[in-house]
């Protein structure tokens, strides 16, 4: 883990995705599109179809969000990430179609972590309620997919230094179960002593 902010350009090839690790913080720009549930479901099943699919995904960033439309002058209103765990169920056909990169909030599921040593991908996270900042990153945006689903519907985004911090990668770590960890141990040493009652107000 590096206290150093990494500058990360998309697409993500190899090299980028085998240098990131749990914890580093990163500033994303460049191309990446967003795609929730509704999204998901309709790129899997052109998939599992043998369809072409809407958006070349190798070497690509999703994003889990549904950006607001923007005031005059703004490129989208909020953008904020939705859970993640939501996009688990179909997150690893994606990884083997050529996604090398996710940004949501919480963490994912035990397949999708397999599916990302397996596939190489990595996984940011970014924080969930700061949506009007994150928006300020993002300087175009155009709907290339499934207009049909509104706010759900595939958007190209170009943003510069979206904040984000690497939360699962290549070799298996997970940002959260360390989190987890540190909080066992730390609350272990603070445990109160048994003669203390506690009373609910």
């Amino acid at each position: 883990m590096s206290d150093k902010v990494r500058i990360i350009t998309t697409p993500l090839d190899e090299a980028k995705v085998e240098s990131l690790r749990v914890g580093d913080v990163v500033r994303i720009s460049g191309v990446i599109y967003t795609a929730r549930d509704a999204a998901h479901k309709r790129l899997v099943e052109c998939l599992d179809s043998g369809g072409p699919l809407p958006v070349d995904l190798a070497g690509q960033v999703v994003y889990y969000a549904g950006p607001t439309p923007g005031r005059p002058g703004q490129a989208v209103g909020s953008a904020g990430p939705t859970s993640s765990y939501r996009m688990d169920i179909f997150t690893p056909r994606l990884l083997e179609a050529g996604l090398k990169g996710m940004i949501g909030k919480g963490n994912r599921s035990r397949e999708t972590m397999e599916a990302m040593k397996k596939f190489r991908a990595v996984y940011f996270a970014t924080v969930g309620g700061a949506g009007a900042l994150i928006a300020r990153t993002v300087k175009e945006v155009e709907i290339v997919a499934y207009e049909d689903l509104g706010p759900e519907a595939i958007r190209k985004l170009v943003v510069e230094d979206l904040p984000a911090v690497v939360a699962s990668d290549i070799y298996g770590g997970d940002l959260y179960n360390l989190g987890y960890k540190q909080y066992r141990r730390i609350s272990e040493k603070f445990k109160a002593p048994e003669d203390v009652t506690f009373y609910k107000t």
